[in-house]
């Protein structure tokens, strides 16, 4: 990406980045000056220093004719991130007054990998009780940070990784078959199950940026048979010291989490055993 190309994708006109981009090169300068030098109508170029000032990315020297000077580009790029973090807050309220959100049981398809790791992270975010996971590398590189605030916050979390055990604040174990998974899975997995409660399941591309396939679902039922399939995965990996542990805190009757509460019909309100009665 070129600086022009840059600046347009941060808001920028074309005729704006160009203009900016030229006084980088050489200021002040009139706007005469930047027609000649741009091969452009002197109106379209003077429109473009009145929007550019407006922005805050040029400043005006007062005489005939005005000269113009531009904004060092740090500064123009911090003001255009407080502008949009700004107007980000103001949009996520008006569109979270909007928003009534009502469980479904579907399952949908995501497409791309922003959209895909944005998921996760809002459902890593939003989990109360428990949490499996089977990461490969790159997705678990991304969510790592996400994924220990979690468990600081109180959530019991266990997956699977197919690295080296990181050291983390959470229950990771490597998959015993995770030599010959990484050389022929064609792709980067990435499953999270939330609260047995929603789950999403992603084929990533090898290097974890682009998406084969993905899906997410908030059906309990479907939900609950991923929390006791990736659990019981969990539990067969994992020395065994520590199956025990695993087994009480994430086996699906055992632990009762929300998405089987839910499912059957009972309250809310975890157990101290937690299991069904």
């Amino acid at each position: 990406m070129d600086a022009d190309e840059g600046l347009v994708a941060l808001g920028f006109t074309e005729v704006e980045a160009r203009v900016y981009c030229e006084l980088l090169k050489g200021a002040p300068a009139t706007g005469y000056r930047l027609a000649q030098a741009l091969g452009k109508a002197p109106p379209s170029i003077y429109q473009a220093l009145a929007s550019l000032e407006h922005k805050g990315a040029v400043l005006v020297e007062e005489g005939e004719p005005r000269a113009f000077r531009p904004v060092p580009p740090d500064e123009v790029v911090a003001a255009l991130q407080r502008g949009f973090e700004t107007r980000s807050r103001e949009a996520a309220n008006a569109l979270r007054k909007l928003h009534a959100p009502a469980q479904d049981d579907r399952i949908y398809h995501l497409k791309s990998t922003a959209q895909v790791m944005e998921r996760a992270r809002v459902m890593i975010a939003g989990a109360t009780e428990r949490l499996l996971f089977d990461l490969f590398p790159p997705p678990f590189g991304a969510l790592a940070p996400t994924l220990t605030e979690a468990s600081t916050r109180g959530v019991a979390i266990a997956g699977l990784v197919y690295d080296k055990t990181p050291k983390v604040p959470f229950d990771c174990v490597r998959s015993s078959d995770a030599d010959f998974v990484r050389e022929r899975w064609p792709g980067a997995q990435l499953t999270l199950v939330v609260d047995a409660r929603e789950f999403l399941v992603a084929l990533l591309t090898p290097d974890g940026t682009g998406v084969k396939q993905a899906i997410w679902s908030d059906s309990t039922y479907l939900s609950c048979l991923q929390h006791s399939g990736l659990s019981a995965e969990v539990r067969l990996s994992a020395p065994t010291p520590m199956r025990a542990r695993l087994s009480r805190a994430f086996s699906l009757i055992g632990s009762s989490p929300p998405g089987l509460r839910q499912l059957v019909g009972q309250s809310p309100t975890p157990s101290k055993r937690g299991a069904l009665p």
